[in-house]
């Protein structure tokens, strides 16, 4: 019964594993091949567009490979990303580094042959909800009896991660053996300290939104809830009148839901001055870096957000339900560094107060990041390259 369930999954298995074996037959190893996977993107962004970069710098002799390509779940879609696994296949059994920031199934399906490192930048920092082996049997995460057919999180040969605090989950996570597990930091943090760029940013960011100049912004962010690769609606916890009312004069609202996440959010009457949808024209660090407050539900942008030593505040409903799905690593209630709250009014009068623990934002800072300097990318991929050496 169970292999009858599964058997998409099976046959993909099989057939990445079979292209995998003939490429292994025909090519080798190519030792200054570099390969950057995702199937969370279209193009190269995020941590691995940061360690492209520095691999740029640190090793120039090297050539790079990409595979980008989101699921489409359309039976056509689905099609095309089965080639998409199946060139995957020839690019993992040829390169020296093949690198990834989630799950990516091809590197499952196979046998990793020697002379190639499979290395997960995972996307989140710092462990807050659970996730990888962590959500067996759960219903956010993979069934036992999918476990028995194709072994996710399986092949990694090391995984950098923020901090020696979250090494034992990672080590759940994944299945690995700790000393794997590298807390030399998150790649796409270092542009939190380029100021530079930030210079950049707002002079763009206000060029394109100037009735929100003088304004202090709120960020809005919350985490994806659902368990494929789109999530069709979405209940905002937060009453937007109310907020607008409350702090219409000082602050502005900026909301980022997460890529998954589709449709638009209804911005209500005599509150556009005030809130602002952000779709695409800046990205998730960017908004960071812009916002002088950070206000989710169980985004691990907090991890992220904590290194620019700024107040964040936390919303949600369904914390219980939350907790059912998927749950944490961590009691979530003594955890969190910011207050939580379940109604807007409480919400916007004590950001009204302006009274922040920037000390609790701190230690949760140190707690969860080893190095606090902007050079994450330089040492992962010294570390990488070292080895190879």
């Amino acid at each position: 019964m169970s292999r009858v369930r599964f058997l998409p999954t099976i046959l993909a298995k099989w057939m990445v594993h079979l292209a995998f074996s003939l490429c292994k037959m025909f090519f080798s190893v190519n030792s200054k091949k570099v390969t950057f996977a995702s199937y969370r993107e279209e193009e190269l962004t995020g941590n691995l567009a940061f360690i492209y970069e520095e691999f740029k710098s640190q090793g120039p002799d090297f050539s790079y490979s990409f595979l980008f390509k989101k699921l489409n779940t359309t039976k056509f879609g689905k099609f095309d990303y089965f080639l998409h696994m199946l060139k995957a296949s020839y690019h993992l059994a040829t390169s020296r580094f093949f690198i990834i920031d989630d799950y990516y199934f091809p590197v499952y399906a196979v046998r990793p042959r020697k002379g190639t490192d499979i290395v997960q930048l995972w996307h989140a920092a710092g462990a807050f909800k659970k996730f990888g082996l962590s959500t067996v049997n759960k219903s956010f995460g993979p069934s036992a009896d999918y476990l028995k057919h194709i072994k996710v999180h399986s092949n990694y040969s090391k995984a950098f991660v923020s901090s020696t605090e979250v090494v034992p989950f990672y080590a759940e996570a994944f299945d690995m053996p700790k000393e794997r597990i590298v807390p030399l930091g998150v790649p796409r943090t270092d542009y939190f300290f380029d100021t530079v760029a930030h210079q950049q940013l707002r002079e763009s960011f206000y060029k394109k939104y100037p009735k929100l100049k003088g304004k202090k912004l709120i960020l809005y962010a919350p985490t994806f809830r659902g368990k494929s690769h789109y999530q069709d609606g979405f209940d905002l916890p937060l009453d937007i009148k109310t907020m607008n009312d409350t702090l219409g004069a000082e602050y502005a609202l900026l909301i980022h839901l997460h890529p998954y996440m589709q449709g638009d959010v209804e911005i209500p009457e005599g509150a556009h001055e005030f809130a602002c949808h952000i779709h695409n024209s800046f990205d998730i660090q960017e908004l960071l870096v812009l916002s002088d407050l950070l206000l989710t539900d169980y985004s691990s942008v907090i991890f992220d957000y904590s290194l620019l030593c700024r107040p964040i505040a936390f919303i949600a409903t369904d914390l219980e339900e939350y907790k059912q799905e998927r749950d944490f690593y961590f009691p979530f209630e003594s955890f969190i560094p910011g207050p939580f709250f379940t109604k807007t009014v409480e919400l916007a009068g004590w950001i009204r107060e302006g009274q922040f623990d920037d000390e609790r934002v701190i230690a949760f800072r140190n707690r969860f990041f080893d190095f606090h300097d902007g050079r994450s990318s330089y040492r992962i991929v010294k570390h990488l390259i070292g080895n190879t050496k």
